[in-house]
């Protein structure tokens, strides 16, 4: 979640940079991100539609489907003590010392 209000901030710095020399932004029209938005949410209609004619719904199926694919796969934080693999999957073998 950090991530995202890092992310957020920057991005926020970066409209009034813009604003201040009075550049237009690179990012699409929001009508664009509007229409994304529509596209991402329609995908969740049909499995809706199949999970309340096939069974009641179940607020699980919120959590479980909807939010993993709206919102992405979360970043976790790398566990304590976790080996670091190289590109290969075998442990780095370089130290830099």
């Amino acid at each position: 979640m950090k991530t995202y209000v890092v992310s957020l901030a920057l991005g926020l710095l970066v409209g009034v940079i813009y604003a201040l020399f009075q550049v237009r932004s690179p990012a699409p029209p929001v009508i664009a991100l509007v229409g994304l938005l529509g596209i991402l949410l329609g995908e969740q209609i049909p499995p809706l539609v199949r999970q309340v004619f096939d069974r009641p719904a179940a607020t699980s199926w919120l959590h479980d489907q909807v939010k993993p694919h709206v919102f992405g796969e979360l970043p976790t934080c790398a566990q304590p003590g976790a080996v670091k693999t190289a590109a290969g999957g075998r442990p780095s073998e370089r130290s830099d010392a």
